[in-house]
């Protein structure tokens, strides 16, 4: 009898075939893809790239707005005014007020000595001195007066806020501060801006009274105006309008609000690679930029 011999098994040829890499799946599904879909494979690193430089360019113009509507609304709240929030606005009203105080004053001097004297001498001498004191109020007190004084609140003491605020963040001053329970946000920013926002009032009434004042003087002297001080004044009150007396106040407390916003966000966002070479050109640029849109938005509207 034979018996069944057992089965045998395949022996393979060689050595099995290695699996393909785990890259070359991704780039064959992409091959078997749609026309679509690897286009827009192909467009997406520029999309990102697109999206993260705009992303960075209305960064600070998000963080001023949403940091304006917080301030706006923790003020409202009487929790918020705790003895260290107060003590932090009157120590920057303080030196809001008292640093640029003589710039004002000096600025606004020169200022009505070239706009009010020169308006009343060629507007006397083109017979048409019956609109000087509606062109000092077009021209002054409503356009040049919340530039001058938004650019003398930021450099004299928004600069200050912004370096102070900046040399906190770096040196570990603000984490302390939250290690103690005290926000940030209430203890730095809402005071000063507020400070900012009460100091640009006071500096922009004496800065257009100031530069009226002494214009009238150099006129006078002139002979170009020939009226007593009362009746120009008068006549300058008289060629305001109703919008007048509420958007120039309204112009100088913007002003003094946004360059104070500004100065405390960029001290805050600064950056470990951050210096104060780097830290105040920048702050400096914005505070000019929101200066002019203040006054670029009410000169649209009004």
């Amino acid at each position: 009898m034979t018996q069944n011999a057992p089965p045998t098994k395949d022996v393979p040829a060689g050595p099995p075939a290695a699996p393909p890499p785990e890259e070359a799946v991704p780039a064959v599904a992409a091959q078997e893809a749609p026309p679509l879909v690897r286009l827009m494979v192909r467009v997406a690193p520029w999309l990102a790239a697109i999206g993260r430089f705009a992303r960075h360019q209305v960064r600070f113009t998000l963080m001023l707005i949403g940091a304006g509507w917080g301030t706006f609304r923790e003020s409202m709240r009487p929790n918020s005014w705790r003895r260290p929030v107060v003590h932090e606005f009157r120590v920057c009203l303080r030196q809001v007020l008292s640093g640029g105080l003589i710039s004002t004053v000096v600025t606004a001097t020169l200022a009505g000595l070239m706009v009010v004297s020169q308006a009343a001498y060629w507007l006397g001498f083109a017979g048409m001195a019956q609109m000087t004191g509606s062109i000092l109020v077009s021209v002054l007190v409503r356009e040049i007066t919340p530039i001058l004084v938004g650019i003398i609140l930021l450099g004299r003491s928004g600069m200050l806020s912004l370096t102070e605020i900046g040399l906190m963040v770096l040196n570990g001053e603000v984490r302390a501060l939250q290690a103690r329970g005290l926000d940030p946000f209430l203890t730095l920013v809402m005071p000063r801006t507020f400070a900012f926002t009460l100091g640009g009032f006071a500096l922009g009434m004496i800065f257009a009274l100031v530069s009226l004042l002494m214009g009238f003087v150099v006129a006078h002297a002139n002979g170009a105006i020939t009226s007593s001080v009362w009746t120009f004044f008068f006549n300058v009150l008289g060629a305001m309008t109703t919008w007048d007396y509420l958007i120039i106040p309204l112009k100088f407390l913007l002003v003094g609000f946004f360059v104070g916003l500004g100065a405390c966000i960029s001290g805050l966002t600064v950056s470990s690679n951050d210096t104060i070479a780097t830290l105040m050109p920048r702050g400096f640029a914005r505070g000019i930029m929101l200066i002019m849109v203040v006054n670029i938005l009410f000169m649209l509207d009004f």
